[in-house]
C-alpha cells in the first residue's frame, strides 16, 4: 500500500456534491454544432455557396480515423439504424458506448483516439461509431436518437440508454466508461440491503477489513467524477479495505436503503467496521476521501 504522503499527494483535492434527485448532469466543454440535413438540402447549399477544392489529405484530417484497422478494430462503425439496433441487442447487458461524430468536426477527431484506447483496455465494453453526415441513413439515425451536436456519447445497457454526454474530454469519457460499465475493477457492486448485509458479515470479526461503501446516483456528475479514484483505491488498499458501490436509483430497494441510512446528498461514503457504520464522508474531494479512509483505518493524518 502506498504511504500516506504518496496517497494524499497523488490526487488533488476538490469538493462537490449533488442533491438526491434524478436530473441528468450534462458535460462541460465545447462542442461543434451540427445539423444533419437531408442530402438534397446539402447539395443545394453547396451550389449556392461553392467552396474551394479540398484535397484528399485535408478531407482525411477532418474526420475520425476509419474503423476496421488494426489500431481501432474494437470500435465498430455502424451505417444504419438496423445495424445500430442489432449491435445493441447483441451486446445484451454489456455496456455499449456510442460516439456520434461528423466528418468536419475537429472535436470529433480529437476525442476519437481516446475511445480507441479505451476499447483496447475495456474488454467488457462494446464501442460503436456513427458518422452522422455519412449518409441519409446515418442522418435519420441521429435524428431518431436526438443528436444535435457532436461529438455526442451515448451509453446503453440492455438496449436502454443509461447516460449521455456532449463536449467532454478524454478524462471524463474514461471516467464515464468506468462508472457505467465497470465489471473488471475491484469494487463490489451492491443492488439491495441484503447485498450490503452479506458483505458486512463477510468482513466482520477478527481480521475483518474496513468497508467503504460509495453511495451515488446513475446521473450524478460528482459521483462519476470521483469514481476513478474509488477504483484506484480499491486496488492500492486491497489488503486493508473493501470498496463497494450502490446506485440509489437502480431500484426501489436501493432507494429505501439510502433513506434508511439518511443519505440526502451524493456521493456519500459510508465507513463500516464490524457491521457498524463508524463514519461517513459527503463529497467528491479526492484528497479528503483518502484522508477519511486512512483515519478510519487508524492512520493519523495531518493536512
Amino acid at each position: 500500500m502506498a504511504s500516506t504522503a504518496q496517497l494524499l499527494g497523488h490526487l488533488a483535492s476538490s469538493t462537490a456534491t449533488a442533491s438526491l434527485s434524478f436530473t441528468p448532469v450534462s458535460g462541460g466543454g465545447s462542442s461543434s454544432k451540427v445539423r444533419f440535413l437531408p442530402a438534397t438540402a446539402q447539395r443545394r447549399r453547396m451550389v449556392a455557396r461553392p467552396r474551394a477544392a479540398v484535397s484528399g489529405a485535408e478531407k482525411e484530417k477532418a474526420k475520425p480515423a476509419e474503423s476496421g484497422g488494426k489500431e481501432d478494430e474494437r470500435v465498430v462503425q455502424v451505417h444504419s439504424a438496423e445495424e445500430f439496433d442489432s449491435a445493441l441487442q447483441k451486446a445484451k447487458n454489456r455496456l455499449v458506448v456510442v460516439e456520434f461524430a461528423a466528418s468536419h468536426s475537429v472535436n470529433s477527431k480529437r476525442i476519437y483516439p481516446c475511445m480507441v484506447d479505451l476499447s483496447r483496455t475495456c474488454g467488457d465494453v462494446d464501442f460503436l461509431l456513427v458518422m452522422g453526415d455519412e449518409s441519409e441513413a446515418t442522418r435519420e439515425l441521429c435524428q431518431r436518437e436526438g443528436i444535435t451536436q457532436v461529438p455526442h456519447f451515448s451509453f446503453y445497457k440492455g438496449t436502454e440508454k443509461v447516460h449521455e454526454e456532449e463536449g467532454i474530454g478524454p478524462d471524463q469519457l474514461a471516467g464515464d466508461v468506468l462508472y457505467y460499465g465497470d465489471n473488471h475493477a475491484g469494487v463490489v457492486q451492491l443492488h439491495s440491503r441484503t447485498d450490503v448485509e452479506a458483505l458486512m458479515a463477510e468482513h466482520s470479526g477478527e481480521g475483518g477489513k474496513l468497508l467503504v461503501l460509495d453511495v451515488g446516483l446513475k446521473h450524478c456528475g460528482p459521483c462519476v467524477k470521483v469514481y476513478p479514484t474509488v477504483v484506484k483505491l480499491s486496488r492500492s488498499m486491497a489488503d486493508t479495505a473493501v470498496f463497494a458501490r450502490m446506485n440509489g436509483d437502480e431500484n426501489d430497494a436501493c432507494m429505501q436503503f439510502l433513506k434508511d441510512m439518511e443519505v440526502v446528498e451524493v456521493p456519500t461514503f459510508l465507513f463500516i467496521r464490524d457491521a457498524k457504520i463508524v463514519g461517513r464522508y459527503v463529497g467528491s474531494g479526492k484528497g479528503e476521501l483518502i484522508g477519511e479512509i486512512l483515519r478510519y483505518q487508524g492512520v493519523r493524518v495531518t493536512y
